[in-house]
């Protein structure tokens, strides 16, 4: 389960920070969905962290 849980992890942070970058190549702000979108994802990753962390506990 440990494996499936850092594959989503990573995943998750690809997508992340291809919303980043994308975002990073307007020249104006990020759209709201856009924002909260990579904010979602950052909920998400941390979970699986928490999660994680609590295995090794």
């Amino acid at each position: 389960m440990r494996d499936k849980l850092e594959q989503l992890s990573r995943k998750l942070r690809e997508e992340q920070k291809a919303l980043i970058l994308a975002a990073a190549q307007t020249s104006t702000l990020p759209s709201n969905s856009t924002l909260k979108r990579v904010a979602e994802l950052e909920l998400n990753i941390a979970a699986i962290e928490n999660t994680l962390a609590e295995e090794r506990a």
